[in-house]
């Protein structure tokens, strides 16, 4: 169990969208026919061509591991050669009628995302203007595998992995991306999957920061503000999880030790690194956009255990 009875329901805070439900995703041992689909070499290439034909150059924020193994190419298509099974608990109604209650959010992936971002509202309401004085505004929440039209421009989810739009200022994610997730080697707990939605609510408040937009894809590499972004949106994750159980009114019981060892794993196995190796490409740093598996575990830990915004601004100025 995760949420609790403070978490008084979920309807209304997530929309459901996408073109098309179901199991579609790519396959991550390698693509066949289109090439190899797990290279994250071209990334900066492909971001270039993003900004060009959709005016946002290093704004989309992509935030795992759709970006890295679909090789870029069919970024903003729909569709996709490969398909996946699901494993996860996700209804087949396409629509979020289901979701209502806490005891919902705990069995139900679609509901767990839309609780957990109505607990990264109440987090963050409170420590972003009590820390920065800056006022927090709640992102859009679009929850649904196919094409989504956003504004900066138009994506098939299950080729994307969750992303951020900075354009409308709406988290975008899949129903089928955690069996995805699973495959390179992440968790399949519930905390982790509410760690890939924190990561992604860590852009949004980079965009209210005003900082969103000094992330470059075409400039990668293990020290480049791309790879610095990422990290900082992990840390920021790490800050929720930090006060998400704490107080009075807090939505989840106490997190367990289990269950942040579930959002490291996830942090690890979507590192440059790791998705370099699994594709069976030698790992170079000089490629990276997201920071290693060590930098990503490392950065969640930074923001969990100081739980301050702080620490996460100061990591990022290094």
């Amino acid at each position: 169990m995760t949420f609790n009875s403070n978490l008084k329901g979920t309807g209304g805070r997530a929309s459901s969208g996408g073109s098309s439900g179901g199991s579609g995703g790519f396959s991550f041992g390698g693509g066949s026919g289109s090439g190899n689909r797990g290279s994250s070499g071209i990334l900066a290439v492909v971001m270039g061509i993003v900004g060009s034909k959709f005016g946002i150059p290093g704004v989309i924020v992509i935030a795992v591991i759709g970006f890295f193994v679909s090789g870029g190419t069919s970024l903003f298509s729909s569709g996709s050669s490969d398909t996946l099974s699901s494993s996860s608990s996700v209804t087949s109604d396409s629509s979020l009628e289901h979701c209502k209650t806490w005891e919902d959010a705990n069995t139900y992936d679609d509901c767990r995302i839309e609780g957990t971002a109505i607990s990264l509202d109440a987090v963050w309401s409170e420590i972003l203007p009590a820390e920065t004085g800056i006022a927090y505004t709640e992102p859009a929440v679009q929850i649904g595998d196919g094409t989504v039209s956003t504004g900066c421009g138009t994506a098939s989810t299950a080729q994307t992995g969750p992303f951020y739009c900075p354009g409308d200022k709406t988290v975008y994610i899949g129903d089928d991306f955690f069996a995805q997730l699973t495959q390179l080697g992440g968790s399949d707990g519930p905390f982790a999957q509410m760690y890939v939605v924190a990561h992604e609510f860590g852009h949004h408040i980079q965009n209210l920061q005003g900082t969103i937009g000094l992330s470059d894809y075409d400039d990668p590499g293990e020290d480049s503000n791309a790879v610095k972004m990422e990290l900082q949106a992990d840390c920021y994750a790490g800050v929720w999880a930090n006060h998400a159980d704490s107080g009075d009114n807090a939505m989840l019981d106490p997190l367990t030790d289990d269950q942040i060892a579930q959002a490291i794993q996830s942090a690890q196995a979507i590192g440059d690194d790791a998705i370099q190796r699994s594709s069976g490409a030698r790992v170079n740093p000089d490629a990276w956009t997201h920071g290693s598996s060590e930098q990503r575990q490392q950065w969640f830990t930074t923001g969990y255990t100081s739980g301050t915004v702080n620490a996460c601004y100061q990591e990022f100025q290094r």
